[in-house]
């Protein structure tokens, strides 16, 4: 018994379409008007194929379509972050974040101009960091001294049990630049704490804040930068967070064809048409959970049922999801869904 089939009740006259699954061995079912009704499941039976016809011609339910093609989890792939929390006025602590569904093995180091010329690696640390994870570094960098913070190098691995496309190793290069670094404040994913916050696994990132060439010795040296402006602009309140690359899908996103292609379905067919609101939705809650957004509502529409019921199905498989529900029904009618993420 899945979410969207016609169920009727053993010892009343009422049908209705499953809902909601509920604790307990509830189910809840929508019955004519609109009306929602929380049932035993021993109570309810699957409605026979003639059952349905007549049903259908008495009530305004829409046939149910069952989407065959086995669909891949949702991961998150992105949301590996480099993070300076405040500690009090003049000190920070460096954490390494993972907001992905991936395990991270990785390495942390510095780098530095060596003596004589070239570049001296220094490791600071090395481990693993689990799905939804965040580690501490340490505790040595106060704002006093901001223009003597070394180029950060953080090297990682990408790693899945069982099946999982290959990806790149991660390896990236981070210098805190005065201009950027003070504009990223924001809420630490995982760790849900104000701090300044660095993306290093988005595709693109401002080379003066990201990837810089290695020091050499005669290079000019930067700008002297006094530690009372660093202060005043540490404690200044900061709500621009556009800096953080992950692109923060909108809270409603609509899944119909005619908002997502403005210009005409250009000769696609339904498969085609499925394909492309299936992979909107997919990206657009992967971003969400790695951009960490409460939640999303996604306007599905009502139709044949196919589509709401295809998400539905990898809502309810999603690790990351909390719960999900029909939207307002005031604002939305009976065509939205609300995704609740951990």
């Amino acid at each position: 018994m899945n979410i969207g089939d016609k169920v009727r009740l053993l010892r009343a006259k009422e049908q209705g379409v499953v809902s909601r699954f509920l604790p307990d061995g509830m189910i809840e079912i929508e019955i004519e008007d609109g009306f929602r009704i929380p049932v035993v499941r021993s109570e309810l039976v699957l409605v026979s194929p003639l059952e349905a016809e007549r049903l259908l011609k008495t009530s305004t339910y829409a046939p149910q379509k069952t989407v065959t093609p086995s669909a891949p989890a949702i991961l998150s792939n992105q949301g590996v972050y480099l993070a300076f929390v405040p500690v009090n006025d003049r000190e920070y602590t460096l954490h390494l974040i993972n907001n992905t569904d991936w395990e991270v093995p990785y390495v942390l180091g510095e780098e530095s101009a060596a003596v004589g010329g070239g570049v001296q690696f220094r490791g600071l640390h090395s481990g693993v960091l689990k799905a939804k994870s965040q580690q501490k570094m340490n505790d040595l960098y106060t704002h006093a001294k901001f223009e003597e913070w070394p180029t950060f190098v953080v090297q990682g691995l990408w790693f899945r049990a069982g099946k999982a496309s290959l990806r790149a190793p991660l390896v990236k290069r981070f210098k805190a630049r005065a201009a950027t670094f003070f504009k990223n404040k924001t809420t630490v994913p995982v760790l849900l704490q104000p701090g300044f916050l660095t993306q290093l696994d988005a595709e693109n990132q401002e080379l003066s804040q990201q990837d810089p060439a290695p020091a050499r010795p005669n290079q000019p040296k930067p700008t002297t930068i006094r530690p009372e402006d660093l202060k005043a602009e540490m404690l200044k309140p900061k709500s621009d967070t556009s800096a953080v690359s992950v692109e923060r899908p909108s809270s409603v996103v609509d899944l119909h064809t005619e908002a997502l292609l403005p210009k005409g379905q250009e000769g696609r067919g339904p498969a085609d048409l499925l394909k492309l609101q299936l992979d909107t939705f997919e990206k657009a809650l992967e971003n969400a959970i790695a951009s960490g957004m409460s939640d999303i509502t996604f306007i599905h529409g009502v139709g044949s049922g196919s589509l709401r019921t295809e998400l539905h199905k990898r809502l309810g498989k999603h690790p990351n999801v909390k719960f999900f529900e029909d939207a307002q029904k005031q604002k939305f009618g009976y065509g939205a869904t609300k995704v609740t993420i951990k």
